[in-house]
């Protein structure tokens, strides 16, 4: 059926798709946050921006989002797919190792930050029950900001994390407790009772199925070697989690996060994250832009001394307790501090639970509209937040940055593992040279895992999966793979990464050698050039032609190569062509 131009669908397409492809390049070119560019596009085109003059101006209609309400839906899946991305880079292993960090420190910094927050506000006036409710609620911290900000390999990253987990997962026992306190609650501590048990049977079954149907799944899909259907695949694991904690009264965030980690355990977690990157990014920038829509700048202006207040009191209790906590907990003074301040802010959970706290009659609706006024400020400056933290981080340390290194160990990254790609990994091994491969084909991959070789699953085609190798920071890269076009283009990119990586690269004859070395190749080694001489010098010597002679002629046929190479890859040295040595016969 077709849709007429009037449908809001149009528009609100034209918007978020304008403000992912040109809109937010735009802000990147000035070194803006992709964060703050979202938001911004969100109160330019919401309904208090740019939506208030459509009756004025009719064409602005289809550059502003007229129903907010109907994008909500992806918002909501671009904050399950971070928490699915989030999974994807954990273990159950890691996630033990950071149990203390989650259910202590993330503990005591959510009831501590809530209950500071509740006397505070009981002694302006509200009321007990509605002064728990707001405290909780405003100490909840925003999961699909902070970790894009902070990622989780950092130091500050890890100690967010840890926090925001605990956040998330006491999302719903919030909610029921908050329910228990209404005046006309019945049962509403059993009610968590049950949520509490259903939700652990949930997550059991979870995650027996996982470990023993997620291999299987997406081993047929990789063997299909159709990205449409690893994507599908991936896709549906996501939603099948979430509707499985939704229905057992979970948050479907809980879902998504269990579904990364059981794929985490696979050796498919490298592609999987590739292929739903754009797909995170997408509906995250969505998440943002109804962010930037909430905020109603007339009402701001009107109220702006005590919504200033609220804001400043909210962020400084927060960003205190966080602090004071991750100094118990040991960590640095810069990095507690930047958590801090990262952490300050409420989070979009905030206004479910100022919904269910209004719903239980705890808090009054004016009351309700103040708040949500604040979170939508506190959620607009958290990149704010982020760079002041940054800046403090580094005036308290002695060293100019407060993150830690993502990867221990400089390594060779091998692209191609198969006959040549496990030679070269062999001759490393053999001299304690650390290193990772990456090979697209699933059965070498397990093939290869099986005998002890450190390979990783996923299409370097994809240059998402180039940017997660971090090539710039590792010791060699080695082009193995049987692609001339692939190899070249692989070449170009790593080389505009890392002007000065070393790039060892398998070539198919002389010319795609020069081909190579156009491209930013160290070194290309033509695998038939080797082969043809030593074949031919094998021929020669049976056929009864003196050594000597057939040396010389070698050492020559290999010469002209060489310069042939040099010359139509316009090289200023010479290319490394070299033959294996021989009878005790110095290389050529």
């Amino acid at each position: 059926m077709a849709l007429g131009l009037d449908n809001p669908s149009y528009s609100d397409a034209l918007v978020v798709l304008g403000a992912a492809g040109l809109v937010i390049p735009a802000f990147a070119r000035f070194r803006i946050s992709p964060v703050i560019g979202f938001i911004l596009v969100g109160m330019l085109v919401g309904p208090h921006g740019l939506g208030t003059l459509v009756r004025e101006a009719p064409w602005l209609y289809y550059v502003t989002i007229s129903r907010p309400d109907v994008i909500e839906p992806f918002a909501e899946f671009g904050i399950i797919l971070l928490l699915f991305s989030i999974g994807l880079e954990l273990s159950f292993k890691r996630l033990w190792t950071m149990r203390r960090l989650v259910f202590g420190t993330g503990a005591a910094e959510l009831i501590g930050s809530g209950l500071i927050i509740g006397i505070a506000l009981h002694m302006l006036g509200q009321g007990w029950p509605g002064a728990i409710g707001l405290g909780l609620a405003l100490a909840l911290s925003s999961t699909a900001l902070v970790i894009p900000l902070a990622g989780t390999h950092s130091a500050v990253g890890r100690a967010a994390f840890a926090m925001l987990l605990f956040e998330d997962l006491a999302l719903v026992p919030i909610i029921f407790a908050l329910g228990a306190l209404a005046p006309t609650a019945e049962g509403g501590w059993e009610a968590i009772a049950g949520v509490a048990l259903a939700g652990g049977v949930t997550v059991i079954t979870m995650y027996g199925l996982g470990r023993l149907l997620l291999p299987r799944l997406f081993a047929q899909a990789a063997r299909t070697k159709s990205p449409e259907l690893f994507l599908s695949a991936a896709l549906l694991v996501v939603i099948v989690a979430s509707v499985a904690t939704t229905a057992a009264g979970l948050s479907p965030i809980v879902g998504a996060l269990l579904a990364g980690l059981l794929i985490a355990e696979t050796e498919y977690h490298s592609e999987v994250e590739v292929v739903t990157a754009p797909f995170k990014g997408l509906a995250l920038g969505v998440f943002l832009i109804t962010v930037g829509m909430s905020v109603d700048l007339r009402s701001i202006l009107e109220s702006w001394p005590s919504l200033l207040a609220a804001v400043a009191g909210v962020v400084a209790v927060k960003s205190i307790v966080t602090y004071l906590l991750l100094r118990v907990a040991n960590a640095r003074r810069g990095v507690a501090a930047e958590t801090g301040l990262l952490m300050g802010s409420p989070s979009e959970t905030t206004l479910i639970v100022l919904g269910v706290a209004a719903q239980a009659q705890l808090i009054q609706s004016s009351t309700v509209a103040f708040w949500q006024t604040v979170t939508a400020i506190g959620l607009t400056i958290t990149p704010l937040l982020a760079k002041a933290g940054v800046a403090l981080s580094r005036k308290l340390e002695a060293q100019p940055d407060s993150e830690e290194p993502a990867s221990a160990e400089a390594r060779t990254v091998i692209i191609g593992f198969g006959r040549v790609g496990r030679m070269v990994a062999d001759m490393l091994a053999t001299h304690n040279q650390p290193y990772l491969a990456v090979e697209a084909d699933i059965d070498s991959v397990k093939s290869a895992r099986a005998a002890g070789h450190p390979v990783l699953f996923g299409d370097a085609v994809r240059n998402e999966l180039v940017d997660r190798l971090d090539l710039a920071n590792a010791r060699a890269l080695i082009l193995t793979m049987d692609d001339p076009v692939l190899s070249v283009r692989l070449a170009r990119r790593v080389r505009a990464l890392a002007p000065d990586l070393p790039i060892i690269a398998r070539a198919r004859d002389p010319r795609h050698a020069a081909e190579l070395y156009r491209a930013g190749v160290t070194d290309a080694v033509p695998e038939t050039l080797e082969s043809s001489l030593q074949l031919s010098e094998a021929v020669l010597v049976d056929l009864g032609v003196a050594m000597g002679p057939v040396i010389a002629s070698i050492h020559d046929k290999r010469d002209e190569l060489r310069e042939a190479i040099r010359s139509e890859a316009k090289l200023n040295r010479e290319p490394r062509i070299r033959r294996v040595r021989l009878k005790g016969e110095v290389a050529g």
